[in-house]
């Protein structure tokens, strides 16, 4: 008897009723179609919120032992790990070991397609191992259908050598084309690991109010935006800003402290060591948003 059940019971491979005439639409219709979907991944990752938490949770703890968060997984999930991984050095002033990407098929996959990787259950787990995956460190698996070999088995690997793992899964529903995860899935991906670093770090003392505090100002754009943080948080000059800036190593944080406390770099850094790095309990609050 011939089997024809071709249905996949992942969700993402299942047929999107409320698209299925799309290739008929015009572009102001898929616009529409498109963003109706979209619209439904906020309320889909609030579901999972105190799961996202407990993570953020795992991570800081990872952190503060001198561990690591390494990301892992194929395809879109693997580059938006990698993406993710790669934003945390400018954004918050860590060093680029301390959030690390793994991608099946290796960087070459990141600018183009290696979706046969996926399926290498022995690369999966030989990745962590050159990683250097140790019990410090947590591993986050991202896969948008949960099934992925190779990050399965580099979770498996990544428990073994000790480390606490999480898996990302996107039970977004069908997408708006079947099967293509880039879409749906790959949104709330997205939002989901801005939590857990965004999160991690803000428990770590790398913001000051909702200013990143730690960027790297490795850009004009980002000198600009030190020089405009020190300016609003201590009420001086870009000139003064810039100096205090300046004999503060590129430190905007270093900065606030010596301006608002008017101490040397030294003893900024000292009291910011003895507050755990948090600029609040050493100057107080920031200003408020002017509206």
């Amino acid at each position: 008897m011939t089997n024809l059940d071709f249905r996949d019971p992942r969700a993402t491979e299942q047929r999107n009723p409320r698209t299925e005439r799309i290739d008929v639409a015009s572009s102001l219709e898929i616009v529409d179609l498109m963003n109706a979907e979209d619209a439904t991944v906020a309320e889909i990752v609030h579901g999972d919120r105190e799961r996202i938490a407990a993570a953020i949770d795992l991570i800081v703890a990872a952190f503060r032992a001198g561990g690591r968060l390494v990301y892992v997984g194929a395809g879109t999930s693997g580059r938006l790990g990698v993406l993710d991984a790669t934003e945390c050095p400018p954004t918050f002033g860590v060093p680029a070991t301390m959030v690390v990407g793994v991608i099946a098929g290796g960087y070459p996959a990141l600018v183009k397609s290696a979706e046969g990787a996926e399926d290498d259950v022995n690369a999966g787990g030989a990745a962590m191992d050159t990683a250097g995956v140790t019990n410090r460190d947590v591993v986050v698996g991202i896969a948008a259908s949960g099934t992925t070999p190779y990050v399965r088995m580099a979770l498996s690997r990544a428990q073994t050598l000790g480390a606490r793992t999480v898996l990302v899964t996107c039970s977004t529903g069908p997408e708006v084309l079947t099967g293509s995860t880039r879409l749906k899935a790959g949104t709330a991906t997205k939002l989901v690991l801005n939590m857990l670093t965004t999160g991690a770090m803000i428990r770590l003392g790398k913001v000051y109010g909702n200013l990143m505090v730690d960027l790297m100002a490795l850009s004009t754009k980002l000198h600009d935006r030190g020089e405009r943080i020190v300016m609003e948080c201590c009420g001086v000059s870009r000139e003064e800003a810039r100096e205090t800036i300046k004999g503060a190593g590129g430190s905007v944080k270093l900065a606030i402290v010596m301006s608002r406390r008017k101490v040397s770099a030294a003893e900024a850094g000292r009291l910011l060591e003895a507050a755990g790095g948090f600029v609040r309990p050493v100057v107080g609050d920031p200003p408020p948003v002017r509206r």
